[in-house]
């Protein structure tokens, strides 16, 4: 995976928002290691524990604002002072049924946020690559048998995944408006959008998600409680999707061929798109011992129950692909928790640079290959 990005990252200054989250905090530590300057903008960590501080990896930003995307005057500024080559803007409210808690927050944060982002970059007046990222929840979801493709409709059932197609809206529409791939040569700024399944990885302790009710039930030696056994998502390990926004962002930043202004979708192959039963098994296994229980509700919040990603213009445009299979995902998640639990506090930087080091080697990935 290393050998697409070559240099491109050494050297230059990378604007992260949402670096304290887990997603963010695993790009952080991904574009240091690839050398580039990287500056961070997000609220404190969501979580306690976290990714970013059991990994330490406000040690690794040349500069780190701990500051709210809404706030659009101060995150204009602190783009300004770090002067990016690229930008990755994570920052969300990234929780479905804490969407049914917050309604009006979540679009707030999902949609005026991103605004607040683009407003910043059109402050910037200079040459960069952006990419926005969303989730696959951004479609209209009718629960069909099929992956959606970048073209299919924009919706969602509940405000997280609306928030999220409305933020995939109002990406294109500032595109359009305002950097317009046809007039790239006048402006420089080159913007995406990328749509990732279901991430799961070492770091991640939100509520709410399977692998984090899986692991804190396994770790105090209780069942794990399953909300919705049967439904389907397209599980892929957090390497995966961040080693497609990062080969998205090379493109951009090495080209000048607007075809990578566009929306893609980074998701696993369908072979690993399973229930949610079929994973927590699969994780049981992996960590070594454990059961869980069934605690579905028919008056819980929706949500959706199959949901797929069609990844057929990554592989052949970007030259993008999976590199690990759903076991190596699970595998790779268990053995970082297992020496979190086990390691009474140890930095984890060095299990997530493992990680990336297996990710990056074809070899030691025992993947099915990839770009």
């Amino acid at each position: 995976m290393s050998e697409p990005f070559g240099n491109t990252y050494a050297g230059r200054s990378a604007f992260v928002t949402g670096h304290t989250g887990f997603k963010g905090s695993w790009l952080a530590i991904w574009l240091h290691r690839l050398g580039a300057k990287v500056t961070g903008y997000a609220l404190p960590p969501p979580t306690d524990p976290s990714n970013f501080v059991a990994s330490g990896v406000q040690d690794l930003l040349t500069c780190h604002h701990e500051a709210d995307i809404r706030d659009a005057d101060r995150l204009t500024e602190a783009l300004r002072q770090a002067d990016p080559d690229v930008v990755f803007h994570l920052a969300a409210q990234p929780l479905v049924r804490e969407s049914y808690r917050i309604p009006r927050e979540t679009f707030d944060i999902n949609v005026i946020g991103t605004a607040s982002l683009l407003d910043g970059v059109r402050a910037l007046d200079k040459p960069c690559a952006v990419v926005v990222v969303t989730s696959d929840k951004c479609y209209e979801n009718r629960e069909i048998d099929r992956g959606y493709g970048e073209t299919d409709p924009m919706g969602g059932h509940d405000p997280y995944s609306a928030s999220k197609g409305a933020a995939e809206i109002l990406t294109a529409a500032y595109r359009r408006s305002f950097f317009s791939p046809d007039r790239l040569a006048e402006h420089g700024v080159k913007v995406a959008t990328a749509r990732a399944g279901n991430v799961i990885g070492g770091g991640d302790f939100s509520t709410d998600r399977i692998v984090c009710d899986v692991v804190r039930s396994l770790a105090g030696g209780e069942p794990v409680p399953v909300r919705n056994p049967g439904s389907v998502r397209p599980w892929q390990h957090v390497l995966e999707p961040l080693g497609g926004y990062l080969l998205l962002a090379a493109r951009m930043l090495t080209s000048e061929d607007p075809i990578w202004c566009d929306a893609w979708n980074f998701g696993p192959p369908v072979e690993d798109e399973v229930p949610v039963a079929e994973l927590v098994d699969r994780f049981i296994a992996a960590w070594g011992d454990g059961s869980w229980r069934d605690v579905s509700d028919p008056n819980q919040p929706h949500e959706a129950g199959i949901l797929r990603l069609s990844i057929d213009k990554a592989v052949a445009k970007l030259g993008w692909r999976p590199r690990w299979r759903l076991v190596d995902t699970i595998n790779r998640t268990a053995g970082w928790y297992r020496t979190f639990f086990g390691g009474q506090g140890r930095n984890m930087r060095e299990s997530c640079l493992v990680d990336l080091a297996a990710y990056e080697s074809p070899k030691l990935a025992g993947g099915t290959g990839g770009s």
